[in-house]
């Protein structure tokens, strides 16, 4: 594999830094690789918050599900779908734009994952290590208030930067799914129990691979967090569907 490819695969979420900043130069050039991503038609649907106030990184490790490496992670980063530029840009350009809608949001919110994850693969590549805290979707009307968002705006990833421990540069890096689970050819082909067990089998391990679905099920998809998330996330849409 090329370098690229290497980087690509060799990446990890790395939770633990060392008490070590990342520079300025270094910062740059991962908030311009971010800028440089794919976007819808050349609009950068995104801004990018960069938390420097320590007291806002305190409250963003206690919102976003009690975390505190994030309250110590070098470079903490917000990217927001962003639909109120554009707008307050038509509207002051006498364009007499409609209301954002929907489909806006889902296309900002592509755009500002693809700018996140330019910059998770630019970091990798000055060493930096990285890691997506999807929480910050939770807790809207908390995190509205804190980073001062208005209508069309929406946290769509936050990202904590820092350079990593030798024991986790060396920690293996968890497998993913086989590409014959993953990739469909021209259409999408709805997997029945038998290929679903096999597509997840590994990573019960050695339990029962009932018993560990059952308890994932719980900790994740019906936990707590995530309803909160799906809550803060409609109320998020109110705004777009005025």
């Amino acid at each position: 594999m090329n370098e690229v490819l290497t980087q690509l695969h060799a990446r990890k979420s790395v939770r633990v830094f060392l008490d070590k900043p990342v520079e300025a130069g270094d910062k740059a050039a991962i908030l311009a690789a971010a800028c440089a991503a794919p976007t819808a038609g050349n609009q950068q649907l995104y801004t990018i918050l960069d938390i420097t106030d320590q007291t806002v990184k305190n409250t963003l490790a206690e919102t976003c599900d009690h975390q505190p490496f994030i309250a110590t992670a070098p470079l903490v980063l917000i990217f927001c779908a962003d639909c109120q530029k554009w707008y307050d840009a038509f509207a002051a350009g006498g364009c007499q734009p409609r209301k954002p809608a929907e489909g806006d949001l889902l296309l900002a919110f592509c755009d500002a994952n693809i700018a996140a994850q330019n910059a998770v693969t630019a970091a990798w590549s000055l060493g930096i290590a990285s890691c997506y805290i999807g929480d910050i979707l939770e807790q809207c009307e908390t995190h509205r208030q804190l980073l001062r968002l208005p209508d069309y705006v929406v946290p769509a990833a936050m990202l904590v930067f820092g350079w990593p421990t030798e024991r986790l540069k060396a920690q293996e890096k968890p497998r993913r799914r086989s590409m014959e689970h993953i990739v469909h050819e021209n259409a999408y082909r709805r997997m029945d129990a038998a290929e679903l067990e096999a597509m997840l089998a590994d990573n019960a391990g050695p339990r029962p691979y009932t018993d560990w679905l059952r308890a994932f099920c719980q900790r994740k998809y019906n936990s707590a967090f995530s309803r909160e998330m799906s809550r803060s996330a409609a109320e998020y849409l109110k705004n777009f569907q005025r």
